[in-house]
């Protein structure tokens, strides 16, 4: 029984050690959180496309806190983990006054359909081009798996949560260490309720 343990271990380390090391390898080297996105500065100007194909922006959201979410598309499991946990807390972010949007790079439609099979009323902005994610360093070159390149392009957008108030100023930012890194949605929820 003891002679099973001592090789039990040893593998089970072997195991975890090679699934980290491949989650690294997929992840990509992790941006430096830009300073235009650091707490206490003014989130940065930029045009997103809303559903309707309307062009929106940070002004847009004057007035009240937002909850603001880069997430990589529909084909990443993380993020359609991040989507769904963040859906059991929508009604507490609403309460405080605050939007929830999710910037993309990818077809809102695609997205939209994430959002309904949880019946609940995000905002999605499309930064199809990238020019948004570029323009605020949070590019994730080549962060695309090979098995989708075809339809959704190399690069996307490195997964990052931001929490600003209703004057536009960052309270909260949170580029993930690793794409599979996801704030957790109470510590989006306790920000807010600083504000």
């Amino acid at each position: 029984m003891e002679l099973s343990f001592v090789w039990i271990l040893p593998a089970v380390a072997l195991v975890l050690g090679a699934a980290y090391f491949v989650l690294r390898k997929m992840s990509g080297p992790r941006p430096a959180t830009p300073v235009s996105l650091r707490p206490g500065q003014q989130l940065p100007d930029f045009a997103a496309l809303d559903e309707q194909g309307n062009q929106v922006g940070p002004a847009e959201l004057r007035g009240s806190a937002a909850v603001i979410l880069f997430v990589r598309g529909n084909w990443c499991p993380f993020c359609s983990k991040q989507v769904e946990n963040l859906t059991k807390y929508y009604k507490e972010i609403v309460d405080l006054g605050a939007k929830l949007i999710f910037i993309t790079p990818k077809p809102l439609a695609t997205t939209r359909r994430v959002a309904d099979i949880f019946d609940v009323q995000f905002e999605f902005w499309l930064d199809e081009s990238l020019s948004i994610t570029r323009s605020l360093g949070l590019l994730h070159s080549s962060g695309v798996p090979e098995d989708y390149r075809k339809d959704y392009g190399d690069d996307t957008v490195w997964p990052t949560a931001l929490v600003i108030d209703a004057e536009g100023v960052i309270r909260y930012a949170n580029l993930s260490r690793f794409i599979f890194d996801r704030p957790n949605p109470q510590l989006l929820l306790n920000h807010l309720r600083k504000l």
